[in-house]
């Protein structure tokens, strides 16, 4: 039995069966993986009040253990959320299928044809905490991208995972997909994640997801290749040029839409050439986010708190933000590459020399001209949803979906070709 395992011979249990279940997986065409993840829509559409039962469990313990109020919102569920989740498994089911896909051609002067093509990773690990979603969601990615998958979710949100999980294998297994494919850690010891993360061989690639000290932790001691973004201190420039209407539309959706999610505005930089700034700043702080502001914008909003040296560099996920007033996009662009962490920052600005210098110089996965930072999202991006947002510069950055889930390997045919 699995509980009677040590953590590191249940990751490696559970790792051989994701292992051979993968392997399967490779090689059922694709009409069959959608059907396993149309199968496991509906089988969580079915539990939705199962779901949420155990939802209710989880909500109970961690308002009791003293989670926030941002904390909260991610792990709760209601109606529109599980169909939500639902619905994004069936999109995914319906995204074109990367695997086998034809990278490129070549054929080189002797004849031989060389193609790469899309193959699936092998075995993912996903670390996460707080939201349960992202049980379906990663668990879809994964499948429709041919791969394995053990998911470690956080002690938070275990009724909810569990119950998740269950109806998504069993959705599997109605359509004839290999219910191995899809692994749930069940302890809550944290030595499991100590073992996933050393689990060289058996798991091919961890994807963090949850907050900072989860995905320092991964990062420091994984022997795993690890998908990851650490920090979303996300910006957004209000240039001279702005509209006020778009300006004010814009970074009021960016950072009080979903305050604690990873795409939220955390610091405003207004161009002290902008004409609206005081009436920006009275309107963020009108929807009961704290203002915390600069010299400049303090002179201009005197109600709002003094930013410290480390608000620029602090991910609130709350609703928080800091403000600085810049000058020109000199100013916002050296301000973005001191404190950014490479995420989403966007720009508002009419003059669209000002925001192609923008997109071209920022160094982040993500940067948008006249949008909220809230569409740093999979399901926004038209991939179905997303198992993780990666700012680092290898294999994959920004959603992560079904592609960033392959690597490829070369092909060759050959007519007899020889090097003698």
């Amino acid at each position: 039995m699995l509980d009677s395992q040590s953590p590191s011979a249940m990751i490696a249990t559970m790792a051989v069966e994701a292992r051979a279940a993968a392997r399967a997986l490779a090689l059922l065409p694709t009409e069959r993986r959608r059907a396993g993840l149309v199968a496991a829509a509906g089988a969580l559409r079915a539990a939705t009040a199962e779901i949420l039962a155990a939802n209710a469990i989880d909500m109970a313990r961690g308002a009791a253990n003293g989670l926030t109020p941002a904390m909260l919102d991610r792990l709760r569920l209601d109606e529109a959320r599980v169909a939500a989740m639902a619905d994004g498994v069936a999109t995914v089911a319906a995204l074109a299928d990367p695997v086998g896909a034809v990278i490129d051609e070549a054929t080189r002067p002797n004849g031989l044809v060389l193609r790469r093509v899309r193959v699936p990773i092998g075995v993912i690990g996903i670390i996460y905490e707080s939201r349960p979603n992202v049980t379906a969601d990663a668990a879809a990615l994964c499948v429709m991208s041919g791969n394995a998958v053990v998911l470690r979710g956080g002690s938070e949100a275990v009724e909810s995972n569990a119950a998740i999980h269950r109806a998504f294998v069993a959705g599997l297994a109605e359509a004839g997909v290999p219910a191995g494919a899809v692994q749930r850690v069940a302890t809550t010891d944290r030595a499991a994640v100590g073992a996933m993360l050393a689990a060289d061989g058996l798991i091919d690639l961890i994807v963090p997801r949850g907050g900072k000290s989860l995905v320092a932790r991964v990062q420091a001691e994984a022997r795993v290749p690890v998908l990851a973004h650490l920090d979303g201190i996300n910006h957004v420039v209000v240039h001279a040029s702005a509209d006020p209407a778009m300006a004010e539309r814009i970074v009021l959706d960016a950072k009080m839409r979903r305050t604690g999610i990873c795409g939220a505005m955390e610091t405003l930089l207004i161009d002290t050439g902008y004409p609206a700034a005081s009436a920006l700043i009275a309107a963020l702080a009108g929807t009961g986010c704290e203002v915390r502001g600069d010299g400049r914008a303090s002179a201009i909003a005197p109600g709002i708190a003094a930013a410290r040296d480390e608000d620029w560099d602090t991910e609130y996920l709350d609703a928080i933000a800091s403000v600085a007033m810049v000058d020109g996009l000199d100013g916002a662009l050296a301000h973005i590459a001191r404190h950014g962490s490479h995420h989403t920052d966007a720009i508002v600005a009419a003059d669209e020399d000002a925001a192609r210098r923008f997109l071209a110089e920022v160094d982040s996965a993500i940067v948008l001209w006249n949008a909220s930072t809230q569409f740093a999202d999979g399901g926004e991006f038209g991939l179905g949803a997303e198992i993780g947002i990666a700012t680092g510069r290898l294999h994959a950055r920004g959603p992560v979906a079904l592609e960033g889930l392959t690597t490829y390997k070369w092909i060759g045919l050959g007519t007899g070709q020889v090097r003698g």
